[in-house]
C-alpha cells in the first residue's frame, strides 16, 4: 500500500491475494438510500462520511480490480480512516470454519465465497442508528437518522456527489432538545437510550477491543439497548460472524421459511441455528445476498416490534 496526498485527496490503494468486494462489504452501512453519510454513485463508488478518533472524514472506495480496491479520502481523518480501509473490505474475516449442512446454505457459500464481513471499529457511529430503528419501520427510521444527521452533523469535508454530512459527536448526541426528537419522530424512550449511549461512548468504544462476549455485556449494559440492537451493533462496528439479530420483526421467520419451508418464532430459530455458530450472521447474509431469503407476502406490513428486551 502506498499513499498520494494531494487537493483530490489522499489515495492509497488496497490489495489482497482474496476477492474483495466494495458493495457487499460496506452496503450494510448505509441506512436507506437517503442516508446522508453514504452515497454510491454510477461510476462504481461508494462514498462515506465517517468520524475517527482524528476527525472527520470523507472517503471513496472504488473497485479498481477483483483483488484491489482505490481509497480516497479528506479531512483529518483521512490518513486513520485509510489505515481502517482493510478492516472495512474484510480483512480479518475468516470463514475457514463454516461449513453449513443445509443445501441452501452450501449453495450460497458456493455462489458467494467472497463475502467478506467488514469492521469499522467505530461502536457509537453503529450503536445510534440502530437505537432509532428499534420498534419502527426501516423507512421511517432512515428518515429520522436523515433529518437528525444531516441538522446536527457538519457539512463533510472535500467533494462529495450530494450534500453529505458527518456523524454528531457524542456531546451533540447528548445535547439535542427533547422536541428535535420529536420532529425526529424519534419517541423519548429511544432518545433517552441516545442520551444515554452519547454518556457513555467512551466506555462503548472500548468494546472494539473485546471479545464478542464481553462486547455484548459492554453494549447491553446500558439501559434500553437489547439483543437486537447489540447483534445490530456488532455486525457492523465489530464485524462479529455469529452476532444474530434476535427480536427482529421479519427475521425469525425467513429463516424458517426459507430454510424449513414453513415461519418459526424467535426461540426456535436461535435453536435451529445452534449448529452454525459461531457464523449465524454470516449465513443470514449469505441468505439475503444469494436471492434465497423468502417470505409469503402475507400479514400487516408494518408492525411494532420491541427490540430492547434481555
Amino acid at each position: 500500500m502506498s499513499d498520494a496526498t494531494g487537493s483530490s485527496g489522499t489515495v492509497r490503494v488496497v490489495t489482497s491475494e482474496k476477492r474483495l468486494d466494495v458493495r457487499m462489504s460496506l452496503s450494510p452501512l448505509r441506512r436507506g438510500r437517503g442516508d446522508p453519510t453514504y452515497e454510491s454513485t454510477p461510476d462504481g463508488g461508494i462514498w462515506r462520511t465517517s468520524r475517527m478518533k482524528s476527525g472527520p472524514v470523507t472517503y471513496r472506495l472504488t473497485q479498481a480490480s477483483p483483488t484491489s480496491v482505490q481509497a480516497r479520502a479528506w479531512g483529518p481523518g483521512a490518513l486513520e480512516l485509510l489505515d481502517a480501509v482493510p478492516a472495512l473490505l474484510g480483512h480479518g474475516d475468516d470463514a475457514s470454519t463454516f461449513v453449513p449442512e443445509h443445501p441452501i446454505l452450501r449453495e450460497a457459500h458456493r455462489q458467494l465465497p467472497h463475502l467478506r464481513l467488514g469492521r469499522t471499529d467505530l461502536v457509537l457511529e453503529a450503536l445510534i442508528p440502530a437505537i432509532i430503528e428499534q420498534r419502527v419501520h426501516g423507512i421511517s427510521a432512515f428518515g429520522s437518522w436523515r433529518y437528525l444527521v444531516s441538522k446536527f452533523g457538519e457539512s463533510a469535508p472535500g467533494p462529495t456527489p450530494k450534500p453529505m454530512f458527518v456523524f454528531p459527536t457524542p456531546d451533540v448526541w447528548r445535547r439535542i432538545p427533547s422536541w428535535e426528537y420529536h420532529r425526529a419522530n424519534v419517541d423519548p424512550a429511544r432518545s433517552k437510550t441516545i442520551v444515554r449511549a452519547a454518556q457513555a461512548a467512551g466506555r462503548l468504544e472500548e468494546a472494539s477491543t473485546m471479545t464478542p462476549e464481553d462486547a455484548q455485556r459492554r453494549l447491553r449494559a446500558i439501559p434500553g439497548i437489547g439483543i437486537w440492537t447489540a447483534a445490530e451493533t456488532a455486525q457492523r462496528a465489530l464485524g462479529d460472524p455469529d452476532a444474530l439479530s434476535v427480536g427482529d420483526y421479519h427475521l425469525a421467520a425467513v429463516v424458517g421459511w426459507s430454510l424449513l419451508g414453513r415461519p418459526i418464532d424467535d426461540a426456535e430459530m436461535v435453536e435451529y441455528m445452534r449448529p452454525l455458530a459461531p457464523h449465524r450472521h454470516r449465513a443470514i447474509r449469505l441468505l439475503y445476498l444469494s436471492g434465497k431469503a423468502t417470505k409469503p407476502k402475507f400479514g400487516p406490513r408494518t408492525a411494532l416490534v420491541d427490540h430492547t428486551w434481555h
